[in-house]
Protein backbone atom coordinates (compact mmCIF):
# COMPACT_ATOMS: atom_id res chain seq x y z
CA UNK A 1 0.00 0.00 0.00
CA UNK A 2 1.20 3.48 -0.69
CA UNK A 3 -0.02 6.80 0.95
CA UNK A 4 -0.81 9.59 -1.19
CA UNK A 5 -1.56 13.02 0.36
CA UNK A 6 -3.45 15.60 -1.61
CA UNK A 7 -6.08 18.12 -1.17
CA UNK A 8 -9.92 17.66 -1.88
CA UNK A 9 -11.55 18.95 -4.57
CA UNK A 10 -14.28 20.73 -2.92
CA UNK A 11 -13.21 21.58 0.64
CA UNK A 12 -9.61 22.22 -0.04
CA UNK A 13 -8.49 20.49 3.08
CA UNK A 14 -5.71 18.26 3.40
CA UNK A 15 -5.74 14.49 3.08
CA UNK A 16 -4.45 11.23 1.92
CA UNK A 17 -5.39 7.90 1.15
CA UNK A 18 -3.89 4.47 0.81
CA UNK A 19 -3.65 3.11 -2.83
CA UNK A 20 -2.59 -0.21 -4.20
CA UNK A 21 0.31 -0.10 -6.00
CA UNK A 22 -0.27 -3.47 -7.04
CA UNK A 23 -3.00 -2.75 -9.71
CA UNK A 24 -1.52 -0.97 -12.18
CA UNK A 25 -4.53 1.08 -13.32
CA UNK A 26 -7.12 2.06 -11.20
CA UNK A 27 -10.14 4.53 -10.92
CA UNK A 28 -12.91 4.53 -8.34
CA UNK A 29 -15.02 7.09 -6.33
CA UNK A 30 -13.90 8.02 -2.54
CA UNK A 31 -15.44 10.10 0.05
CA UNK A 32 -13.36 12.73 1.13
CA UNK A 33 -12.63 12.24 4.88
CA UNK A 34 -13.38 15.55 5.62
CA UNK A 35 -16.00 17.05 3.94
CA UNK A 36 -17.25 13.61 3.09
CA UNK A 37 -18.25 14.92 -0.68
CA UNK A 38 -17.23 11.93 -3.49
CA UNK A 39 -13.77 12.61 -5.16
CA UNK A 40 -13.34 10.49 -8.62
CA UNK A 41 -10.25 9.09 -8.09
CA UNK A 42 -7.71 7.65 -11.01
CA UNK A 43 -4.61 6.29 -10.68
CA UNK A 44 -1.65 4.60 -12.19
CA UNK A 45 1.43 2.75 -11.35
CA UNK A 46 4.59 1.52 -13.09
CA UNK A 47 6.91 -0.91 -11.50
CA UNK A 48 4.99 -0.21 -7.98
CA UNK A 49 5.85 3.76 -8.54
CA UNK A 50 3.23 6.48 -8.95
CA UNK A 51 2.95 7.97 -12.47
CA UNK A 52 -0.44 9.60 -12.55
CA UNK A 53 -2.75 10.95 -9.72
CA UNK A 54 -6.10 12.77 -10.30
CA UNK A 55 -8.51 13.45 -7.59
CA UNK A 56 -11.43 15.24 -9.47
CA UNK A 57 -14.98 16.70 -7.87
CA UNK A 58 -18.25 15.09 -9.29
CA UNK A 59 -20.99 16.87 -10.67
CA UNK A 60 -24.00 16.36 -8.76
Amino acid sequence: MFEHHFTCPYCWEPISMLLDASVSKQAYIEDCEVCCNPIQVTVQFIDAELVDFQADSIDQ
